[in-house]
């Protein structure tokens, strides 16, 4: 009986430690924090607010407040898209040599707004979400799912990857571009906020 129960035990064994690689607690912990701070920054920015506030241009083809709070909304959807179409893929550990950017490095460098990029159509605002109100009840939505994802998911996020301009990220990191990627339109709103003819009432 014991030489039946060693094979079997062995090939449970050998099954386990091909199963895929999930996210540590450390790595759930660190983009759960990541992704609620820059969607708390985002409604405190917005906060209190009025229209011409929301509405008001520092020059005619700039964005307002308004229209970079409709950017990150499209962009939550957007990357994490992103995110899901790594998962067509199979988890390859072999690649994970072209991943060189940190995970701190990646959030810092798309935080960044000493290089400025322009966006491309589909992250254009357009007004697809109707008011302004509906826009922020998007992200929030989103954002909230987007954060339940992190807290459960078995997926290999390490070991699948995505081609950026700058480099090769893994699916996890996409996770904290999205976040950095909103950090960084909250700071082109304080920029708009800063600006001398900023209405203040």
């Amino acid at each position: 009986m014991k030489k039946v129960i060693l094979p079997v035990v062995l090939l449970a064994v050998m099954a386990f430690g091909v199963v895929k690689s999930t996210l540590t607690d450390a790595e759930r912990e660190f983009a759960v924090k990541e992704l609620t701070k820059s969607h708390d920054h985002f409604l405190n920015t917005l906060e209190g607010l009025n229209e011409a506030q929301l509405n008001y241009k520092i020059t005619d083809d700039s964005w307002s407040i308004a229209e970079c709070a409709e950017h990150i909304a499209i962009s939550e959807n957007m990357i994490f898209g992103m995110l899901q179409g790594t998962l067509a893929n199979e988890p390859d550990p072999s690649k994970r040599g072209e991943v060189k950017v940190s995970d701190e490095g990646l959030i810092a460098m798309i935080e960044d707004r000493s290089n400025k990029v322009k966006t491309s159509e589909p992250f254009e605002p357009s007004g697809k979400y109707g008011s302004f109100e509906e826009t922020v009840e998007e992200f929030k939505t989103r954002r909230n799912e987007h954060i339940e994802y992190v807290k459960s998911t078995q997926d290999d996020l390490r070991n699948r990857y995505q081609q950026l301009p700058f480099g090769t990220v893994d699916a996890y990191q996409i996770l904290l571009f999205m976040s950095g990627h909103t950090e960084r339109h909250i700071k082109q709103m304080e920029e708009v906020m800063d600006d001398e003819d900023f209405p203040m009432d």
